[in-house]
Formats: structure tokens, sequence, C-alpha cells
């Protein structure tokens, strides 16, 4: 079976200047998603679709190939990940049975949870998608709003009196990567729906990357898993 990573990394960040490129532990952003990717084993090729000359030549430098370089239209914030990958496996002068969308702001991403997205896809013939989640903290169900009054109320009072230990479990996206077969891209399945399975994370090895205060945390998260020895590498 056949297989390629496309890691989306458009320029243009607005809430941190050149996020994709900015050195995080000495090495670029987006070359902690594309090292693993080549280490994995798993792709056949490890392409990058960005519109910006100075990350398609960053990604180039750590292996990845850019073939092609993403329209305008597909590189503004409002475009969907979706879409870009469509736009990428119809660009490509090849065709994979899977694609797996790797964020280029995950320098968290460890490749043994790549193989396991794989082999969770392939052994459910009628998924269409596997990908990387975690649990919440703290049960969603007892989530509190601040109301214009400056008060506190809870988004879901017929849970307010129930305990936390009888919840049920909710999972988030963990934002790492998207196995998905080829063809459930190109027609648009909806990654988040019962088309999916789940390729479960541990809460410290996950860290969203939106603004300086994420940035911050996520080195101190690369800084204990690294003395821990938690990482790949």
């Amino acid at each position: 079976m056949s297989a390629v990573a496309i890691i989306p990394a458009r320029g243009g960040s607005q809430r941190i200047a050149s996020k994709n490129i900015k050195l995080f532990n000495g090495q670029p952003m987006i070359a902690w998603s594309i090292r693993a990717a080549l280490a994995s084993g798993l792709f056949d090729r490890v392409v990058v679709s960005t519109d910006d000359e100075d990350i398609a030549c960053i990604a180039r430098e750590h292996g990845a190939q850019v073939p092609f370089m993403r329209p305008a239209e597909l590189a503004d914030a409002r475009t969907g990940t979706a879409a870009v990958i469509q736009h990428a496996l119809a660009t490509l002068d090849q065709a994979f049975d899977y694609a797996c969308c790797i964020y280029a702001t995950a320098p968290l991403i460890q490749v043994r949870f790549l193989r396991q997205g794989y082999e969770l896809l392939s052994a459910a013939p009628l998924a269409s998608y596997a990908f990387s989640v975690c649990s919440f903290g703290f049960p969603v169900q007892r989530a509190l709003l601040i109301n214009e009054a400056g008060t506190l109320a809870p988004l879901h009072p017929e849970f307010r009196n129930v305990r936390s230990q009888d919840l049920p479990t909710a999972y988030q996206d963990a934002g790492q990567f998207y196995w998905g077969r080829s063809d459930a891209w190109l027609r648009g399945d909806v990654i988040f729906s019962p088309k999916s399975v789940p390729v479960i994370l541990p809460r410290h090895l996950v860290q969203d990357i939106d603004s300086e205060e994420d940035w911050l945390r996520a080195q101190y998260l690369y800084a204990a898993l690294l003395a821990g020895g938690e990482l790949d590498g």
C-alpha cells in the first residue's frame, strides 16, 4: 500500500510571526514534523504544501519535497485543512492509497503514534480516517461560562450536580496528524464523525500552539519529556 505525508504550512501566521519556521529547541518548527514523517518509514513521499518560499526552502533542507506551491486562494486563514489535502492529492503526479496530514506545528509528535494510526486505519476497512485525540483534563459537561454580568454560569446546567467520575470521558482533537484513505479525502468525508477511529495520546504529549503562551508551554513540555526519556529523539 502506498502513502504520502502532506504537511500544510502556509506563510503569514497572525498570532505567532513565522510560526512554521520559528526555531523550537534549535530547529525550525516544521522540521519536527518532517523528521517524524521520514523516521516512521511509512511514507513513499513527504510533501509540504506551502505558499511561502522561505518555508519551502527550509522544508527541502530538512528532507521534504515541495513539488508545487499552494495557490493564494488556498492560503488564507479561513482555508480548511481538507481543502489543502484535496488540492495536494489532485496536484501530485502520483496516486496514493493513504494520505496523512501532519500539522507543521507539532513538535511533540511521536513516530510510534503515527505508526499506530496507520495500523488502526488499515485494520478498519469501513473507516475513512484515524486521527490523534486526547482526553479532556476535566469533564466538559461541567464547563463554566462567564456571563455578561461577569459572574459564572454552567455551560450544561443539567450536569451541575453529577459527580465528575459519573460522567463519560470526552476527547479533543490533539492537532497532530490525520490519517485518511485518499479517496475519503477526495470525496470530502467528514473527519469528526463515526467514519473516524481514534489514536489516543496521553495528555502530556499534546500541546496546541496558537499563542505565545502555548509556545512557552510547549517548550517546557518538550524539555521535561526529553529529560524523562519519553520522546523518540
